[in-house]
């Protein structure tokens, strides 16, 4: 099927995306047809402010929506002070950018910590924390990692290393090669550094069977458990790129990267941009960047979860080539 293309938009007001939302069952919708199809039950309905009401997705009997609003009075429970950034499509699909007061230096720049979550109302991208879902770092034990806002392109970096607790065991995995290598010994580690915690009695909870308490209740603990204050080994390798400094012949590396040959080209444009805007030499640092921005404000057809992996993608390879 093909998937509608859109821009995100951006806001910083919870309101534009935390409007109603709800299922309707075809049975109530049609009540004078026989229903064959019984695989596809479920229409998701929102009415954004000022707009009309909205199909986003059909889902199954058993799929449960995660309204926005379950979100922020979570966030709001546990941040007094803190900046909001959205992105957001048309077809209902939310980039939630927590960013909070805690800051970095990286080279000559100031980074503010951020918690990145995703949510989708059409079923495309699942609610995730950095990239991980809520299932996920249940089963596995593990804490949610965090984030990098960069003021300059007005993002947040979803790139990052954090599931190792050393860089040596960064540069390793690296160096393994095949990605079907890299997914074993990331989960590997992931094992190894949560192992003092496997005592612990966590419930796992799973979307299709998610009550909008223990929803709130598993969030909560999850976004209380980051220690905002640690210097995270993604900065470090952050740090890492604002000093390798590349010419125009390694910017030949954005047209190897697993992005779109359009993003290719509006990153190259974004990269130039930048050098100017800082008065600065090209760097991994930049480059990077330069694709972030160009991933997350290109009009595509790609979902929000399809961008979240191709930076992903592009982080770990930038990352390989400048400890090469």
């Amino acid at each position: 099927m093909t998937y509608i293309s859109a821009q995100p938009q951006v806001s910083n007001s919870w309101n534009d995306i935390c409007y109603p939302v709800n299922p309707v069952w075809l049975a109530d919708l049609l009540p004078d047809y026989d229903i064959i199809a019984t695989d596809r039950q479920q229409l998701i309905v929102g009415q954004p402010f000022m707009g009309r009401k909205t199909i986003f997705g059909i889902q199954s009997a058993d799929y449960d929506i995660v309204p926005n609003i379950l979100i922020r009075e979570v966030v709001d429970k546990l941040y007094r002070d803190y900046t909001l950034q959205i992105k957001y499509t048309s077809t209902g699909e939310f980039n939630i950018n927590i960013i909070l007061p805690q800051e970095f230096s990286v080279g000559g720049e100031q980074l503010q910590r951020s918690m990145i979550l995703t949510n989708s109302y059409n079923g495309k991208t699942p609610f995730s924390i950095q990239g991980q879902t809520l299932t996920a770092m249940l089963d596995s034990h593990s804490s949610p990692g965090s984030s990098m806002y960069r003021e300059v392109c007005q993002n947040g970096l979803m790139g990052w290393a954090d599931s190792f607790d050393e860089l040596p065991n960064y540069q390793l995995w690296l160096n393994e090669g095949s990605e079907k290598n890299r997914k074993q010994n990331v989960k590997h580690a992931q094992g190894m550094r949560q192992q003092a915690k496997k005592d612990s009695v966590v419930r796992k909870i799973h979307h299709s069977r998610l009550s909008p308490d223990l929803f709130q209740e598993q969030l909560y603990e999850l976004l209380a458990d980051q220690d905002q204050q640690r210097v995270t080994l993604t900065a470090k390798v952050y740090e890492h790129f604002q000093r390798r400094f590349v010419d125009r012949q390694d910017e030949s590396m954005l047209k190897t990267l697993p992005i779109p040959v359009q993003v290719a080209k509006q990153a190259h444009e974004r990269l130039r941009l930048e050098q100017r805007l800082l008065g600065v030499d090209s760097s991994y640092w930049l480059m990077y960047n330069a694709v972030n921005h160009a991933l997350f404000n290109a009009r595509s057809s790609l979902t929000l979860n399809d961008r979240y992996k191709l930076d992903e993608r592009v982080f770990h390879q930038l990352a390989a080539s400048s400890f090469a």
